[in-house]
């Protein structure tokens, strides 16, 4: 058996930021979740001069928001659309409403607003450039709105959005006591609100702008103490890279936040603010309509319409979408055809707003209260749907489909033989680069539906893979839809692979080639990747013949620099011309490889001059060559006894904590 500290070693070459598989939902592609994942859970109670902040979390569209109270008033701000939590919570500790406060138009869910108003007729303050349609009182720069001793003042903060406001709360005793800042989609901890989702007739680079200009002369400015409490944590597709602490200070950001680093420079800070932004999902702009609009009320009760008898003459329509609730080993077993497997213990909200267009005609199936908890939980991204319950479907004679999977053993086994089916990757490419199971094809699972008859023939046979199933067997559907006649997934994932102590990086045969029948289909537009004992060679045969840049941040740099490489800003890199001159490769590092191999990719598109990046990062090259226990690049079943070193690292203040914190719920990935 592979030891538990080698495990995690592996596990860190995965992850972007060197984060884990196994940690609380940290990305938009999480495989699953503990049932209070999927409610509101109190994160934190923060005590102010006067007032409480109490902030909620629901973890599946890592969404923060948050009643303050005082003195017998209640304030809700940014809530989800379901506000039973929040009402419940009113009602028992004998609260007056306020009002609701809105940030800005959420584009990744319905918020609760109008709820709030039809459950408690009290007003809805949003921002005078939002655009409402709904009845709402306008606010402004310098407006406030008071609850009981506690004052919010407001601040315009376009980025963003054009109309993102904050709140700045303090004691209506000493209003200059700025002690927390509801930053909305504003500011985050450890990254900023990305400026391309709806910006209306506002290009991203002006609104990039704008959040370079808020950020120098309104939220800079405020006390480096007062406590930032975002609308998003860790998993938001509204940022990039957000951290997974629930507050953070101005302070610390401003130490530790590598957009801010960067905001003394305004065209540097435009570009690395755009650089690396993933497509936002289709149902984003759907979502900021609804809210500027104003939603309907929902009939929490019955959340779904139509209760369906026969699935006759829907089965084979393309704008039909059968989502089937049920975990993945019964999704496997037998299925309904061309239904896909978005299952409830995930990020069901997510995936359902990624895969199915916002005009298509949604379906669900699974047990009768797997359909219900789906529905009411699809009513926060703006679905709404039929429904048929699965056993139902089997008792009326409904034909099935199985797809049976294959363990990671199993998979290996033929890989080695040379008869393995064609593997897709479907995790994003910064996750699969950092840790392959093979020479595999890499799809991410957003683009699979309208990629894969592009890139693969429909006559092959397949096996998709991602970190634990989840996502794997949500592509076995993809694969059906769009005419693939055999399409499996793999058991248990990347998980499953480490956890077997199966190698990962290379597969060789016994003659030391590489054995996969997917090679013929890899990604001709990566730039070349160095793993790090081919770095270790050229540094000892070739000295001079090339050059290396660190893109981590100068005090990381200076902390291990094994490579003697010269320390370069990302932005610098990209937007600076005198990086494409020259003959000898370029050679770009970072921690983990993620960072790098989309500098890499971006400046192979610009030069003729050969740029390569590290695989892994310096975190690779530390085990690899520096401790040794990836030998060959292929880890043995028995490699790594004894203790194992870890690589120097990253400096980080230490956050200041506003109250005491209660444990975290493990929300499991």
């Amino acid at each position: 058996m592979v030891t538990r500290l080698l495990k995690l070693s592996l596990v860190m070459i995965c992850c972007v930021a060197a984060t884990s598989f196994a940690a609380s939902i940290s990305d938009s592609e999480s495989a699953t979740h503990s049932n209070d994942a999927a409610q509101y859970q109190i994160e934190n109670t923060y005590i102010g001069t006067g007032y409480n902040i109490v902030q909620f979390n629901l973890g599946v569209l890592s969404h923060y928001s948050y009643l303050v109270v005082s003195e017998g008033k209640v304030l809700v701000v940014d809530p989800g659309r379901d506000v039973q939590t929040y009402l419940d919570y009113a009602a028992r500790e004998n609260l007056e409403w306020v009002g609701t406060f809105l940030t800005h138009s959420h584009a990744d869910f319905v918020a609760g607003h109008r709820e709030m108003e039809f459950s408690t007729g009290t007003p809805i303050f949003a921002g005078h450039k939002s655009g409402a349609l709904y009845p709402h009182r306008a606010v402004k720069e310098d407006d406030t709105i008071i609850v009981g001793s506690a004052v919010i003042r407001i601040i315009e903060t376009p980025g963003h959005t054009p109309d993102s406001l904050c709140g700045v709360v303090s004691p209506a005793t000493a209003v200059l006591q700025q002690e927390f800042i509801l930053s909305g989609d504003t500011l985050f901890v450890g990254s900023l609100g990305r400026p391309d989702l709806m910006g209306g007739s506002y290009a991203a680079s002006e609104l990039a702008s704008m959040m370079f200009d808020t950020w120098n002369y309104k939220l800079s400015r405020l006390s480096d103490n007062a406590v930032i409490l975002p609308a998003h944590g860790a998993g938001s597709l509204c940022g990039a890279n957000l951290r997974d602490e629930p507050s953070s200070t101005i302070g610390q950001e401003k130490s530790s936040n590598p957009y801010i680093r960067l905001a003394h420079d305004r065209s540097a800070f435009i570009a690395n603010f755009l650089t690396g932004l993933e497509p936002a999902p289709r149902y984003f702009a759907e979502n900021a309509k609804i809210n500027q609009t104003g939603p309907e009320r929902v009939e929490w009760s019955a959340p779904f319409h139509e209760r369906l008898t026969s699935l006759d003459g829907l089965i084979e329509q393309n704008d039909i979408y059968i989502v089937d609730l049920r975990e993945a080993e019964a999704y496997s077993l037998q299925h309904i055809p061309r239904s896909v497997n978005i299952a409830l213990r995930g990020r069901l909200e997510t995936w359902t707003g990624i895969i199915v267009p916002f005009n298509s005609r949604l379906i669900l199936t699974g047990s009768a209260d797997e359909i219900y908890e789906g529905a009411r939980r699809l009513k926060r991204v703006g679905y709404n749907a039929d429904y048929m319950i699965f056993e139902d479907y089997l008792a009326a004679g409904g034909r099935t489909e199985s797809a049976e999977m294959v363990s990671a053993d199993d998979l290996y086994r033929q890989m080695r033989a040379g008869t393995a089916p064609v593997i897709v990757d479907v995790r994003k490419p910064s996750e699969w680069l950092g840790m392959k199971i093979g020479e595999v094809l890499n799809i991410p699972l957003d683009t699979l539906e309208a990629n894969a008859a592009r890139r693969l023939s429909r006559q092959e046979a397949v096996v998709a893979v991602c970190n634990s199933a989840f996502r794997s067997s949500l592509a076995v559907g993809l694969f059906k839809r769009a005419g693939f006649k055999n399409a499996i997934s793999m058991k248990g994932g990347a998980e499953a692979w480490i956890e077997a102590g199966l190698p990962v990086v290379k597969i060789a045969d016994a003659s030391g080639a590489a054995s996969s029948s997917a090679t013929a289909y890899r990604n001709p537009d990566l730039p070349e990747r160095l793993v790090p004992a081919q770095l270790r060679q050229m540094l000892k045969d070739l000295p001079g013949t090339f050059e290396i840049v660190d893109i981590r941040p100068p005090e990381q740099v200076r902390d291990y620099n094994p490579l003697a490489a010269k320390a370069v800003a990302i932005f610098d890199l990209i937007e600076n011309q005198s990086w494409l001159a020259g003959e000898v490769p370029l050679i770009i590092v970072d921690r983990d490889g993620s960072l790098a191999m989309i500098a890499a990719g971006i400046l192979s598109r610009k030069t003729r001059r050969p740029i390569k990046a590290l695989l892994g990062g310096l975190e690779a090259y530390w085990r690899e060559v520096e401790v040794g226990f990836l030998r060959d690049r292929t880890i043995e079943p028995d490699a790594g006894t004894g203790q194992i070193k870890s690589m120097p690292a990253a400096k980080e203040p230490v956050v200041p904590q506003p109250a005491p914190k209660p444990v975290r719920k493990g929300a499991g990935c």
